[in-house]
This record gives structure tokens, C-alpha cells and sequence, in this order.
């Protein structure tokens, strides 16, 4: 069954559960994401693809709607929204008009719906809009961390001394927000009633590098103990003694949304001004090598579990 034979059910303004795509086939239900962040970026990825699919130019399509070029580079990039005409037409030309109502309401949602961390303002720069939206809505997420532990993982005081040190800059109550909105992050690891499946590789010096007291530190390591426990909760110890290794050009983190159509995928790797998403096929297939080699060449789950609460013990 082609994709475009999906059909959409949408409650707006319902968190969490502001859509359902249901194939026709009954015997298969897809539950996905209410984000407004993550359907305004899936819009624009989707929209292009089809274009793309097509061998059409943007000036083409430009020339077909009536509008000019950049109007077509705006949506295509995120920045913008069609307008439900300029919708219509663009998918009327990539041939697939049947898909109009779909999209349409997927329109509405990403209007008229909320992100819940529109309530943490202050918390994160604009920019990281999208990396909440995604890491709230994915239904996997794998990750390689070489100098900290991942945000979703993080003790409140760890969080806090990585975020004084990323930005020393930071006033009492800045750091104070971002803390606060770290945490909050982490509901996502016990989401009712599907919480994604977290797999992360962390490097063996993570373990070592003390980026707050002693106590606080060893909290921490206790704390990814009992994370491990969880049944979606992977995370991989990579022994130093492996020497050079796949993730040796820095760390990053995949999402996976196998709930929308297209089962699209985004790597993202931080950066002293901003984050890089990359959603390219083979950008993608590049980062999918690494975090495989990473995954097979980490301690194996059991054995990092042992590692951590060893090190655990040492600050004892």
C-alpha cells in the first residue's frame, strides 16, 4: 500500500495525541506526535521529498503556485508554513492531490497546538525548539556521549555544574531555568503509554571526568544505574582501551519517528553557537554506521552496568 493511501484522524489542541495515522488496512494502527514543532518540521521535510521525487525545481514549483522562490525555500526549510492554496497546489503538481486533507489538518495542528515546553521560557535559546520537540516525540533515540552524561540522564547538580561550566556566563537564575527544563526533558523516558527506547553509548572517561563534587558525581553514576533497569533503557560503557573508535569525530544523537510516514530520521550534533540537524539519506546512513561500530564495540550492557556502579563505589 503506498503512503499516500494513510489516512489522518486529528485532535487538535490534545497533548500528546493531537493525531493518528491509520492505515486502511485495519490491522494496523500509527500513533504520532502532537508536537508543533516536530509537524511543522515533518511538513517541510515531506514537502520536499515530494518535490524532489518529482525532478522538480523550486523555481518550478515557484512558477506553478505563483509565488516567488523563496517562498517555496521558506517552506521547504521549516521557517514557514504554506498557505492552504499554495498547499494545494504544490501537491496537486507532485501528483498526489488525494493527500490535500491530510495535510491540511496536520496544518491546523501545527497552528493551533502547543509544545509543552512553551512553559519554559528563558530555558533554551529559539534554536533548540526543534531538538525538545523531536526528543519528546521520537519513538527511538540512540546517542554517543564522549565528555558528559546525556541531558536525558542527568542529576539535577550534575545538570546544573555542566551547564555553569558550558557557559560560565550564565547568572544564578539562567542556570536555574535550564536545569529545571533538563529535567523536565526527562518525563519523556517513562511517556505513557509508549515511552521511546533509549540506547546510549557512553564513553569510559565520562565516567571519571568529575564535573561536580564527589557525592554529586557518584550520584550521578547511581542514578544511570537504576536508569539501566528500565526495560526501554540501554546504555553501553566504551572502554578507553578501545582505543580509536567510529565516534572519534565528536558526539551526536539520532531520533527516529517510525509513526510518521516516511519513517523519518534526524541526526543532531551540538556546537558552541548552535546545533547541526542532518536528515540527508546519506548523512543518515553515515551516522547509522557509527552508532552501530559504537554500539558493537561498547562493553555490553550487563558489563557497563557493572562499570558504572564500580566507579560508583570508588567515590564511596
Amino acid at each position: 500500500m503506498a503512503q499516500s493511501e494513510l489516512v489522518l484522524r486529528v485532535t487538535v489542541g490534545c497533548p500528546r495525541r493531537a493525531l493518528a495515522l491509520v492505515r486502511r488496512e485495519r490491522r494496523h494502527t500509527i500513533v504520532a506526535t502532537s508536537s508543533p514543532t516536530v509537524l511543522k518540521w515533518w511538513i517541510a521535510l515531506e514537502l520536499t521529498r515530494l518535490r524532489e521525487s518529482t525532478g522538480l525545481s523550486r523555481q518550478q514549483v515557484a512558477d506553478h503556485v505563483g509565488c516567488v522562490v523563496g517562498a517555496v525555500r521558506h517552506v521547504e526549510s521549516g521557517r514557514n508554513l504554506p498557505r492552504p492554496l499554495e498547499l494545494r497546489e504544490m501537491l496537486t503538481l507532485y501528483g498526489v492531490p488525494d493527500r490535500v486533507e491530510q495535510f491540511a489538518t496536520l496544518l491546523t495542528s501545527a497552528k493551533k497546538g502547543r509544545d509543552w515546553f512553551d512553559a519554559f521560557t528563558g530555558g533554551a535559546p529559539a534554536w533548540f525548539d526543534l531538538f525538545l520537540g523531536l526528543e519528546s516525540s521520537a519513538a527511538q533515540i540512540e546517542s554517543y556521549d564522549a565528555l558528559v552524561v546525556p541531558g536525558l540522564f542527568q542529576t539535577e547538580a550534575y545538570a546544573a555544574a555542566v551547564i555553569r561550566a558550558g557557559d560560565p556566563e550564565l547568572s544564578d537564575a539562567e542556570v536555574a531555568r535550564r536545569v529545571e527544563l533538563r529535567l523536565a526533558r526527562q518525563a519523556v523516558l517513562t511517556r505513557e503509554p509508549d515511552p521511546p527506547t533509549v540506547w546510549a553509548v557512553l564513553d569510559e572517561s565520562v565516567l571519571h571526568r568529575r564535573i561536580a563534587d564527589t557525592a554529586a558525581m557518584r550520584e550521578q553514576l547511581t542514578h544511570l544505574v537504576a536508569l539501566a533497569e528500565l526495560p526501554t533503557v540501554t546504555i553501553q560503557v566504551l572502554p578507553m582501551a578501545a582505543g580509536p573508535h567510529a565516534g572519534i569525530n565528536g558526539t551526536f544523537i539520532m531520533f527516529e519517528f517510525p509513526d510518521l510516514i516516511g519513517n523519518p530520521t534526524v541526526a543532531y550534533t551540538d556546537g558552541r553557537i548552535q546545533g547541526a540537524y542532518y536528515e540527508q539519506p546519506e548523512q543518515l546512513r553515515r551516522y547509522r554506521n557509527a552508532i552501530t561500530h559504537l554500539q558493537i564495540a561498547a562493553a555490553k550492557p550487563v558489563e557497563s552496568t557493572g562499570m558504572l556502579t564500580q566507579r560508583a563505589r570508588e567515590l564511596s
